[in-house]
């Protein structure tokens, strides 16, 4: 496990053409440029097959980015609970979107609509896009999935959707600021879970003696960034409380220990748990002490930026930065912090098909930002 490495580029801001910002690193001098503004507060964001991109505003509208063009708001998407950390949250394609329109959309739900009778808890919606210019509709819309126990606080549903190469979906669930929930294997919360298409629990989940069949991993905090390697291997970023920040590759049927093991500390200052380690509980691949707040996660797998492919991208959101993780196997070797204090409080993070990194930034005017060298 590499942990706490060096930093391996200088955060020295240059000054740039009009309109852009510049920095060093690595891959040498790149440049951040704001393709498109006035979004409130999104938070995910994808490529679909022919360029454009899907984000997701926490308030609950769905847009289309046309060559830095917003759309207007797509209709159909579900209600939800846009308070505190709640609201519209990830979105992802299924594999057969260019034919289907099959998407997933990840988002706090009231229990009025989920009927029950209170709180709120994160859910999944499939729908089928129909877009009409720059802009559509959902057909079809059905939820397949909801954490089994909501409750009225407004934070930690974490919540990022990953369709694995067999087509099913991994989706990340915080601790909803309930901390010892991550620790009940009959909860759901804490948790990667594991399920089909259509809701249903795949047969070769992990199925665990005392695990809720939807469980694919345990003892996670409130995992903001999930993405697949090419290989089929899950990675996900988490937040800690004060420091212990993770970057994880959940395997099935495995326990990542918080709250009894974490790097962090609590708010007040106070220990968490027993330590940083204990027996039958995994360690990280990574952390953050202090926190940066990681939130998106992709892997680089692009030309324009050739020494960096498979590497590990995520945002900062307290920390304000774009984060590349150098890694090497299965081990993260170096980390390198780019554009720090620069960009605002990034979210999500993209490799786009033009081999530039995208990313969006959690504002009241949010950004959709492009990376890339300057001489591109």
């Amino acid at each position: 496990m590499q942990v706490l490495l060096p930093v391996l580029a200088l955060s020295l801001l240059i000054v740039p053409a009009a309109g852009a910002q510049e920095a060093p690193s690595s891959a040498g001098l790149l440049r951040a440029e704001v393709l498109s503004e006035g979004l409130d507060h999104p938070w995910a964001l994808v490529f679909m097959p022919d360029g454009r991109l899907l984000v997701t505003e926490r308030s609950g509208q769905l847009r289309v980015i046309n060559d830095g063009a917003v759309g207007a708001p797509i209709t159909g998407t579900p209600d939800v609970y846009d308070q505190g950390q709640g609201g519209l949250l990830d979105v992802a394609l299924a594999p057969d979107f260019a034919e289907s329109g099959r998407i997933y959309l990840s988002f706090a739900e009231n229990a009025a609509d989920a009927g029950l009778q209170r709180g709120q808890g994160t859910a999944v919606m499939t729908a089928r896009l129909v877009l009409e210019g720059d802009s559509g509709r959902l057909e079809e819309q059905q939820v397949i999935f909801r954490m089994n126990r909501f409750t009225t606080t407004n934070r930690h549903f974490g919540s990022r959707v990953v369709v694995g190469n067999d087509g099913n979906l991994f989706v990340t669930l915080g601790d909803r600021g309930e901390q010892d929930r991550a620790q009940d294997f009959g909860d759901l919360a804490g948790a990667v879970v594991r399920i089909a298409p259509d809701g249903a629990v795949p047969a070769d989940n992990p199925q665990t003696e005392g695990w809720a069949p939807e469980l694919w991993s345990k003892g996670h905090r409130n995992p903001q960034g999930a993405t697949l390697r090419d290989d089929g291997q899950l990675f996900t970023v988490e937040h800690g409380a004060r420091g212990g920040d993770e970057v994880n590759n959940p395997q099935p049927g495995a326990n990542y220990g918080w709250p009894v093991i974490t790097y962090g500390e609590d708010y007040s200052g106070l220990p968490i748990g027993v330590g940083t380690k204990k027996a039958g509980l995994e360690q990280p691949l990574f952390y953050w002490d202090p926190s940066i707040s990681p939130s998106g996660l992709d892997f680089y797998a692009g030309d324009l930026l050739p020494d960096w492919q498979g590497d590990l991208l995520t945002g900062g959101l307290s920390g304000q930065v774009l984060v590349r993780l150098d890694v090497e196997g299965d081990e993260i070797v170096g980390e390198e912090r780019l554009f720090a204090g620069q960009l605002g409080r990034v979210r999500d993070v993209k490799a786009g098909p033009d081999g530039a990194i995208y990313l969006i930034t959690d504002e009241d005017n949010g950004r959709l930002i492009r990376v890339a060298p300057a001489e591109d």
